[in-house]
């Protein structure tokens, strides 16, 4: 059995092989590869998106390999045609975006992925964005390194909530959106939830489930844990911002079309909102000339949410654990397209 490990800078390829080594027990030879993310950003690869390395590349790479683990490498149409012998992609991300999952189908290749990778660290990176946009500390920080002593912003019109009593709306209900309400619940706050897609009982007494217009009208935080889809995308716009109490602030760690950044922007000058926190973006890197770089009132992190050591060696385990279930002949427990694995 030939596996490639295809790391990158963050899911480094040692950590797929000794995971992978901690769960199968019959022989396995190894290929690794390094793909150049972060030091170069992702894109588009063939046909799928955030992807990293080149078609060429893996393909080399994957000659008489049955089984590939990977972040970022792009499972496209060529790769797949190129590539006979592979039975089983697995891609340790929350979802297999860099895949074409109908092509992999087609080609009897199952597509597995991680969710619940980055759950933990994105979740401790939300409450980080929330209060430092609620507190003002980057900035404030950065005067400060420059010799400023903002003193005035004590000022009874310059000071932010705090999440003691307050109502914070969390839409979306999965993973991390059920972290962050166990966490700002512990700081006392009073916690909403939007999720259409949420399971009986899921909320366990620690939130209130509303509609989302609802959930904009009485929070004082907004945080966003939804996946983009047809229906999400856009979500928050300037209807949305519009509905929020004055003084209210919004955050998004989940991805960057959710919400319309340029009304974000005008809700910040106009002192609607008196914050903002974002870690995701509708451009990644963001544009020269974006009004995100210039509107005050915002903390901004590159992308950053789910980076933590613990998230690749669990991207690196949940992969080698479906690993294991497929060389046993057992269905993988996370598969985009269970219909491509052969029969028993």
């Amino acid at each position: 059995m030939r596996i490639l490990a295809a790391g990158d800078h963050f899911v480094l390829s040692r950590l797929f092989v000794e995971a992978i080594r901690a769960e199968v027990d019959q022989e396995v030879e190894f290929a690794e590869l390094t793909l150049p993310w972060p030091i170069e950003p992702f894109g588009r690869v063939g046909e799928v998106d955030e992807a990293s390395g080149t078609e060429d590349e893996l393909i080399a790479a994957l000659d008489g390999a049955q089984i590939c683990v990977t972040q970022l490498a792009g499972l496209t149409e060529k790769v797949l045609q190129a590539s006979p012998s592979l039975k089983l992609f697995g891609i340790s991300r929350g979802g297999p975006v860099n895949a074409n999952i109908e092509a992999a189908t087609r080609h009897g290749v199952a597509v597995t992925f991680a969710p619940g990778r980055n759950a933990v660290a994105t979740a401790e990176h939300t409450m980080a964005v929330m209060l430092s946009a609620m507190r003002r500390i980057p900035a404030t920080h950065a005067e400060l390194r420059g010799g400023v002593w903002r003193g005035d912003l004590y000022q009874y019109q310059e000071v932010g909530p705090e999440l003691e009593n307050s109502y914070v709306g969390l839409i979306g209900y999965g993973a991390i959106g059920s972290r962050v309400a166990r966490m700002v619940a512990g700081f006392g706050a009073k916690v909403l939830v939007h999720d259409p897609y949420l399971k009986p009982g899921a909320l366990d007494g620690i939130a209130e489930q509303v509609e989302l217009d609802d959930l904009l009208r009485r929070s004082a935080v907004v945080s966003l844990h939804a996946r983009v889809s047809e229906e999400t995308k856009g979500m928050i716009g300037r209807e949305q911002i519009a509905a929020m109490p004055p003084g209210a602030v919004l955050v998004n760690c989940a991805r960057g079309a959710l919400v319309d950044y340029d009304a974000v922007c005008d809700a910040l000058d106009s002192g609607h909102l008196f914050g903002a926190g974002f870690d995701v973006f509708p451009e990644e890197p963001i544009p020269a000339g974006s009004r995100l770089l210039t509107t005050p009132n915002i903390v901004m992190t590159p992308h950053l949410a789910g980076a933590s050591k613990q998230t690749a060696a669990k991207a690196a385990t949940i992969l080698a654990a479906d690993v294991a279930r497929f060389l046993r002949g057992e269905p993988p427990l996370h598969c985009a397209n269970p219909e491509a694995l052969s029969p028993s």
